[in-house]
């Protein structure tokens, strides 16, 4: 691509590499870097100094390390919670980047636009992986992993090649984040009632899992317990 990126694509970037920005930080810095060093695309000015050499080995470095940690259950999180104070505030300057000081009321605008996906794509991405590394097999969390890994590249791209289809897709999985999120959320807190509720020497009357698939048969009724006093009667 040889011509600068018009308004649409520069619109549709900055709202992909600050929503990115809060799944793979690491990996949006790389691939930024990369395309701009070999001139793939034209980066604006802002996002330059991102296929500084130094900058490309740095980011690639991060990115082995976050491939590996990001699919261990357990410590996936703990990296998540680290990495709040980092994914959100990138994700609101990187975005700012897109325009550049010579655009400052977009900069602006961008800074808040992406600060807000970066926030809402780690939100999702955080809360939905603590509900998935509840279950004992480590499988989904690798595939989570794995389709995260897939869909920032994927992202970025349609982004610069079809930022109207991005535009609409993004906003489609603004509304996926945000049902994630509660989701995911309303199952941690019943966990966490339940564990207090263990410790405390109280009932425990299980936890329903966050993604449930299974429905009951047809003809089955779901099971009601009766209030004991009527059932004396």
């Amino acid at each position: 691509m040889d011509t600068a990126l018009d308004m649409p694509q520069l619109l549709a970037l900055a709202a992909a590499i600050g929503w990115a920005s809060g799944v793979r930080l690491y990996l949006v810095v790389l691939l930024t870097g990369v395309v701009g060093y070999f001139g793939w695309v034209p980066l604006p000015g802002g996002l330059q100094l991102l296929a500084h050499p130094v900058v490309i080995a740095a980011s690639g470095f991060m990115v082995f390390i976050e491939f590996f940690a990001d699919k261990i259950p357990g410590l996936d999180s703990l990296w998540d919670v680290v990495h709040t104070a980092i994914r959100i505030p990138a994700g609101a300057a990187l975005a700012a980047s897109v325009f550049g000081a010579d655009h400052g009321v977009m900069a602006i605008a961008a800074a808040l636009l992406g600060g807000g996906f970066a926030a809402t794509a780690h939100a999702a991405k955080a809360t939905t992986r603590a509900a998935i590394n509840t279950s004992p097999e480590p499988f989904s969390n690798v595939g989570a992993s794995l389709v995260e890994d897939t869909m920032v590249p994927a992202g970025l791209w349609l982004a610069v090649a079809h930022p109207f289809v991005f535009l609409v897709l993004f906003v489609l999985l603004l509304v996926l984040s945000v049902w994630l999120i509660r989701k995911s959320w309303r199952f941690l807190k019943a966990l966490f009632a339940r564990v207090a509720r263990i410790f405390s020497g109280r009932p425990d009357p299980g936890v329903v899992p966050a993604f449930q698939l299974k429905k009951n048969p047809p003809g089955d009724t779901p099971n009601v317990q009766e209030d004991p006093d009527r059932q004396s009667r």
